[in-house]
C-alpha cells in the first residue's frame, strides 16, 4: 500500500540558483581574477601592462558581479575590455598575463546557465565573431611580431567548455523543476481523489443508515397504525397520540429519502433497493476472494448476529474492502481474517501475506483506507491500516452503543 507523499515546495525558475551570499562571491571573483594578476609578474612587468591587466581586472570584476542578473551585460562588458586591452598591448609591444581569460570563462559559464539556449547560442557565436574582428584590428595595429593567431585561438579554446557546463547546469535544473512540479501535480490530484473518495463515502454511509433506519421507522409506522386499528379500545387522548407517532413517522421517512437525494450530489447512482449487508453476508466475500486467487480464512468469535445493524455494516464494508485490496495488490497472498464480537464492540483484523509477485502500482492505490477510516470513525471507533513483513493488516474496533433504556437498566 502506498504511503501519502507529502506536497513538495515548487520553485520559479529563477530562484533555483546555488547559495550566493556576499562572501561566496567576493571569493569566485578573488579566484578569477588574482591568478593573472600573481602571473603578470612573470609575463610582463612593463608599467604600460600592468596598468592594461589592473583596468581590465576592474572592470571584470564589477562584471562578475551582476553575472546572474545581467550575464550578457557582463559578459559583453568583460569581452570587449579584453578584446580592447589585448589590441592596445600588442600595438605597443607588452603583454598582458594569458590568465586574463579565466575571468572571461565564468561569465561565458553564466551566460550558458542563466540565458535561454537561444540566447546562448546567439551570444557564443557573437562572442567568436569579436574575437575575429578584434584578430583584424591587431593584425592592422601591431608590428609582425606582436600578430595573434593561432596562439589566441588556444587561449580561449576553453571557453566553449565553460559555455557547455553551464547550459548543461540549466539543463539539470529545469528537469529538476519539472519533476518537482509533476510531484506537485500528483499530489494534488491525489489529495482531490481523496476529497472525492471521502465526499462518496459519507453518501455510502448515508445511505446505508437509510437502509437500517427505514427498516425500524416502517416498523414503528407499522405498529402504529395497528393500534389506530384498534382505537376503540383506546381513550381519546390516546388515539391523538397514535395519529401523530404515525404521521411523525412517515415524515421521517420521507425526510430521509430527501435527504439521501441531497447526498447523492446529483449522481445518477441509485439508491439500494437491497436490504444492507451484514457481517451474515462475510461468507460470500470469502468465497469470491478465494474464487480470485486468495486463500482467506475467516475466524470468528463471539455472537456477530447480536450487534446492531451499523455495527455490522460497518465491520462488512471493512471485510469488503479489505478483500478488495488483497486481490488488487496481493494476488495469491493468504489472508486471515478474525471477527471478535462482545459486549462493548466489534474487532476486526485482515491480515494479508506478501504477495508471491509484485503487483502493478494503480493510480489511487490506498484511497478506499481514508473511506473505511471515516466509516469506522463515524461510530467513534479507531482504525489503522499498515505494512507487516512484506504483507499488510487492517485493524477497525467499532463501539457498541446500547439502546438508552438497557443502560438505564445496567445502572
Amino acid at each position: 500500500m502506498p504511503r501519502q507523499i507529502r506536497p513538495p515546495t515548487i520553485f520559479p525558475v529563477s530562484t533555483i540558483r546555488l547559495p550566493a551570499t556576499g562572501l561566496v562571491e567576493f571569493l569566485i571573483i578573488v579566484g578569477a581574477t588574482v591568478p593573472a594578476l600573481i602571473d603578470q609578474s612573470s609575463t610582463d612587468s612593463s608599467p604600460t601592462a600592468w596598468w592594461a591587466l589592473s583596468a581590465y581586472t576592474v572592470v571584470a570584476a564589477g562584471a562578475l558581479a551582476l553575472r546572474r542578473m545581467r550575464p550578457l551585460l557582463a559578459f559583453a562588458t568583460m569581452l570587449v575590455t579584453l578584446a580592447v586591452a589585448e589590441i592596445s598591448c600588442a600595438s605597443q609591444e607588452v603583454q598582458m598575463s594569458n590568465l586574463a581569460v579565466l575571468s572571461l570563462a565564468f561569465a561565458v559559464y553564466a551566460i550558458g546557465a542563466y540565458c535561454t539556449v537561444r540566447i546562448a547560442v546567439t551570444t557564443l557565436v557573437g562572442g567568436a565573431a569579436v574575437v575575429c574582428i578584434g584578430l583584424v584590428v591587431n593584425h592592422a595595429t601591431a608590428p609582425t611580431d606582436w600578430r595573434g593567431g593561432s596562439d589566441v585561438f588556444a587561449t580561449i579554446a576553453p571557453l566553449p567548455v565553460a559555455w557547455a557546463l553551464g547550459v548543461v547546469s540549466q539543463s539539470h535544473q529545469q528537469a529538476l523543476l519539472a519533476a518537482q512540479q509533476r510531484a506537485a501535480d500528483s499530489a494534488r490530484e491525489r489529495t482531490h481523489l481523496a476529497e472525492q473518495v471521502v465526499a462518496a463515502e459519507r453518501g455510502r454511509i448515508a445511505r446505508d443508515m437509510h437502509d437500517v433506519v427505514a427498516h425500524s421507522l416502517t416498523l414503528l409506522v407499522v405498529h402504529a397504525e395497528t393500534i389506530r386499528a384498534r382505537s376503540g379500545d383506546l381513550p381519546p387522548w390516546a388515539r391523538e397520540q397514535i395519529d401523530a407517532l404515525a404521521v411523525a413517522g412517515r415524515q421521517a421517512t420521507v425526510e430521509m429519502r430527501e435527504l439521501l437525494g441531497v447526498l447523492r450530489n446529483g449522481t445518477a447512482e441509485e439508491a439500494p433497493r437491497t436490504p444492507a449487508p451484514t457481517l451474515a453476508d462475510a461468507p460470500s466475500l470469502v468465497e469470491a476472494a478465494q474464487v480470485a486467487g486468495n486463500a482467506v480464512e475467516l475466524r470468528t468469535h463471539g455472537d456477530l448476529a447480536a450487534l446492531p445493524k451499523p455495527v455490522q455494516l460497518t465491520g462488512y464494508r471493512v471485510l469488503q474492502e479489505s478483500l478488495a485490496n488483497a486481490r488488487r495488490h496481493a494476488p495469491g497472498a493468504r489472508v486471515a481474517i478474525d471477527l471478535t464480537a462482545d459486549s462493548s464492540r466489534l474487532d476486526v483484523e485482515v491480515a494479508s501475506g506478501p504477495p508471491p509477485r509484485p503487483g502493478a502500482l494503480m493510480p489511487g492505490e490506498g484511497i478506499g483506507l481514508i473511506g473505511l477510516k471515516e466509516r469506522v470513525a463515524a461510530l467513534g471507533g479507531t482504525f489503522s491500516a499498515r505494512d507487516v513483513q512484506g504483507g499488510f493488516r487492517v485493524v477497525a474496533s467499532i463501539p457498541i452503543s446500547r439502546p438508552a433504556t438497557e443502560r438505564r437498566g445496567a445502572q
